[in-house]
């Protein structure tokens, strides 16, 4: 498989860059998601798995890192689609969906939560998408305060109660409606 670096023309800040996984990093995300989930939440061996396995991921979506710039250190990670394709069974047409945001919580307070959220937008406005959507368990709190701080909203008509490892819950949706940049030669009518 071959990995291309590329850059977004999101690059709100120059002491991170946000581009895809590489092979060789695949534990070192894999670690560092663990650490994000499990330092606040207690989740099954199942679903820690499922967080951990980065190369499946990989390969059947795009797995993105946010890399300190200066030293190469991994400071978060978040997953979307390939382009056509959903992540979830949230997603409908028209949407891009993601999974699996997670700063290292090293790194927590520095922005990298925001400038993965926003990245993920940003993908959905270069695919002429019109809106992201995504879930999140009912105790991440701290992920939905950061959600909302970004502009998403609840999309409660789309939740829905899962069961896990024996324990039912209320899965939230949230959503957020995908911005459109005029080109710098159209005008802006009114």
């Amino acid at each position: 498989m071959t990995h291309v670096d590329y850059r977004l023309p999101l690059a709100a800040r120059d002491d991170v860059v946000v581009r895809l996984v590489r092979p060789d990093e695949y534990e070192a995300v894999a670690d560092l998601s663990e650490r994000a989930y499990t330092i606040e939440y207690e989740i099954s061996d199942d679903y820690l798995a499922s967080i951990r396995d980065i190369e499946s991921r990989a390969i059947e979506h795009q797995v993105w890192v946010a890399a300190d710039a200066a030293s190469g250190a991994l400071l978060g990670t978040v997953a979307t689609p390939r382009r056509g394709n959903t992540i979830s069974p949230l997603a409908q047409d028209g949407e891009l969906d993601f999974r699996l945001l997670a700063v290292d919580p090293v790194a927590r307070g520095r922005g990298i939560g925001d400038i993965l959220t926003r990245h993920t937008i940003e993908i959905a406005r270069l695919r002429g998408l019109e809106r992201v959507v995504m879930n999140s368990g009912p105790q991440m709190v701290g992920a939905h305060r950061l959600y909302e701080k970004v502009g998403f909203g609840r999309l409660s008509e789309r939740e829905r109660i899962i069961e896990v490892g024996g324990r039912s819950f209320l899965l939230l949706a949230f959503t957020i409606d995908v911005p459109v940049r005029l080109r710098l030669d159209e005008k802006i009518a009114g």
